[in-house]
């Protein structure tokens, strides 16, 4: 685990990506098909691998500082099913005839570095974390799999849209804010935080996509949909977004 995850402090508050205004012309784009934009299939399994690792060790650290043992057992559950995703992308690297490791290594820097400021100040926060986060990038990671090619897509998409155990994150969640009604408003904060950072990410796995008005105005609905999914598990939180 590296050595920024055991020694969290709080994360810099971030904001939102926000698009620039359209003039008319720009406004008629169409919205992007993220098929189009999809990397290569060695560098697309590379980062998505990282991103699956990068969770399992967010919920490894909660698990190291959860205040039950029930809590302990619930969240290693949830872990062992990210590191479960983490081995099938793995596997889909060797059967390309690479490595996991080097094939990770040009995406670690920038995703330890998100996971480090996305970490958390304590449990409650790691927990929102895992769930928020590891919800946005699957939606993301699974829309953008549309692109690769059709037999490496039959058997990543369904591996992605495995059980991610967010189902038990809600309920440890939802029973720490019943018996501490004050939690909600610093979690609703800290789950509002986290999107800029993830967005960014997201933006990251892109390929053939500048920063242009007109690449802003047909991503916007992608990034307006990924919003609306985040607003959702944060009403499952009972969470204002």
């Amino acid at each position: 685990m590296p050595v920024a995850f055991l020694f969290p402090r709080r994360p810099r508050r971030t904001n939102v990506p926000r698009l620039k205004p359209r003039r008319e012309s720009v406004a008629q784009v169409d919205r992007v098909d993220l098929a189009e934009l999809t990397p290569e299939l060695l560098p697309y399994l590379g980062q998505a691998a990282y991103v699956q690792l990068a969770l399992f060790e967010t919920l490894g650290h909660a698990v190291s500082v959860a205040p039950t043992a029930a809590s302990k057992v619930a969240v290693s559950r949830v872990a062992a099913l990210s590191l479960a995703k983490h081995h099938g992308l793995a596997a889909e690297i060797k059967r390309l005839g690479h490595e996991p490791g080097p094939t990770m290594a040009p995406f670690a820097a920038r995703i330890d570095d998100y996971a480090r400021i996305t970490l958390g100040a304590d449990w409650y926060e790691m927990l929102v974390t895992a769930y928020l986060t590891s919800g946005l990038l699957g939606d993301f990671q699974r829309q953008l799999a549309s692109g690769l090619p059709a037999d490496a897509r039959a058997r990543i998409i369904p591996l992605l849209s495995s059980d991610d155990g967010h189902a038990l994150l809600i309920d440890e969640l939802r029973s720490a804010i019943d018996a501490n009604p004050r939690l909600a408003s610093r979690l609703a904060v800290w789950g509002r935080r986290l999107v800029g950072d993830t967005l960014l990410i997201a933006r990251s796995s892109l390929a053939n996509v500048g920063h242009s008005r007109r690449d802003e105005a047909r991503l916007e609905p992608v990034f307006t949909e990924l919003i609306a999914a985040h607003t959702r598990r944060m009403d499952a939180l009972g969470l204002t977004a």
